[in-house]
This record gives C-alpha cells, structure tokens and sequence, in this order.
C-alpha cells in the first residue's frame, strides 16, 4: 500500500523535471561568462544589463506589458458579462450553443487564429501594429474568462438573488453587491490567465504585428534565427520569472479571498 503511494509522487516530480529541466539548464548558462550553452566558464550579470542596456528591448517590454494589461482588463470586463449573460439566458439551445462557440475558441489552434485576424485586419483596413494586436489578444482572451467566471455563477445559489429581490434590493444593487463578490475569484483568475497567455503569445501576435510594433516572443523568435545568445537566455528567464510572479499572486490574492466553514473571511 505504501509502494503504490509513493509510485504517483515519483511520477510526478519526473514530469515536473522534464517540464522544468529545460528552463532551469537555460536559467544557469544565463550567468554563464563564457557567452556559450556548452561550459560553464564564471558568474556574470552582464547578460541581464546587456537586457536592461537595450532601449529598443526596453521599448518591446513596455509594449508587451501594456497589450497584456490593456486585453486582459478590457477581456475579463466583457468576459465577465458575457458569462453572467450565458448563465441567465432563458433558452437552453441559444445558452449551449454560446457556450459551444466558446469553447470551439478555446481549442482552436492559434496559427488559425492568427491566420484569420490577419485576413479580417486586412479586409477591413486596420493598420497592422500595437491596435490589431491588441485586439487580437482582447479576441483569444474573453473565452478564457467566460470559462474562468461560469463555474462560480453556477456555483451560487438562487436563494441568494431571491433574498436580495425580498429585501428590496434593485438589480442594480443585486449585480454589485450579490453576484460580483461571490464571482470574484472567477474574475481574478480569468484576469490573471489572460495576462498570461497574452504576454506569453507567439503564434497570434507573429501574425497580426507590423514594422515598427514588436513583442517579447516575437522579438525572442527574431534574435533566436539570427543566432542565440546568451542575452535571450537572461530575457527567457526574466519572463519566467515574472511569468511565476503572477502565478503566485493569484494564488496568494484566491486564498485570501476564499471564505472558511464559519462565513468568516481570512
């Protein structure tokens, strides 16, 4: 019995070596002072300061974090409401056929995404560059939250909106003061999934940015094919790291937010 407990655990941590070798060998030879992958010569920071040297990478940066702030406000904003609109509406073939053209957004690969915004910003004229990028990534980012927020409003008793209706309250109030702070989590997390994977896309981005508008990844792809250096090494790991970062605060602010047995919060 106590073998069979310990063959799950020992699974798991080589699937986590596998997933996180990778990125922990790029890591270390990010310090490497000998400007190869191949020996491990001495300790430098001078691949990170030649990161933060870099006024054109600082410029890209800054991009990348106000497109992902940008599309993962304004998604989780629509996300939210077109999750309560799906969770309310009356027919059941109209509510699944919603949740299916969603959820057909979810799977669907990212090429043809990209793919398919650069023909539609094409026909309609809009200037590829930091708008069609950021529209692009607001598009891939509401299914994200719809699925995100609908398990907390199916999570929610209608009792609550009921004794809320019998004390009087507007559905004003009701939305406020009922639905959104019992969502919440759901709102945090689509809110921080979709900074994530906007500011980890690739595929979307490579297709619907122009010259003289970039990205991270699309600008870690660019140096990659002119030759790797050991400065993509040191701005992977600064996106790792900030990647993590984010990860851990959503944790840290679900927890906070959840509420114990008693009703009280933490």
């Amino acid at each position: 019995m106590e073998r069979n407990g310990k063959l799950p655990k020992i699974f798991l941590t080589a699937v986590f070596l596998v997933l996180y070798a990778p990125i922990f060998y790029l890591i270390f030879y990010s310090f490497n002072s000998g400007g190869t992958m191949s020996h491990f010569e001495s300790f430098t920071w001078e691949h990170y300061a030649a990161v933060f040297e870099d006024k054109r990478l600082i410029i890209i940066v800054l991009n990348t974090v106000v497109v992902a702030l940008l599309s993962a406000l304004i998604s989780t904003a629509i996300g939210v409401m077109g999750a309560i609109t799906i969770h309310y509406m009356k027919n059941k073939a109209m509510r699944n056929a919603m949740l299916s053209m969603n959820s057909i957004l979810m799977v669907s690969p990212d090429v043809i995404i990209g793919a398919s915004f650069l023909i539609l910003f094409t026909l309609v004229g809009v200037k590829l560059g930091f708008a069609s990028v950021l529209l692009s990534h607001i598009a891939f980012s509401i299914p994200i939250v719809v699925i995100m927020v609908l398990p907390k409003l199916q999570e929610m008793s209608p009792t609550l909106i009921d004794a809320a209706l019998d004390l009087g309250a507007t559905r004003k109030e009701i939305m406020s003061r009922v639905i959104l702070p019992f969502i919440k989590p759901g709102i945090f997390a689509g809110f921080f999934l979709a900074l994530t994977y906007s500011l980890d896309d690739f595929a979307v981005t490579f297709f619907v940015t122009g010259n003289g508008f970039s990205t991270l990844s699309v600008e870690i792809y660019s140096m990659a094919r002119t030759g790797v250096t050991l400065t993509i090494n040191a701005l992977s790991g600064l996106i790792f790291v900030i990647t993590a970062a984010l990860i851990l605060g959503y944790y840290f602010i679900t927890n906070r937010t959840k509420t114990p047995a008693s009703g009280v919060k933490r």
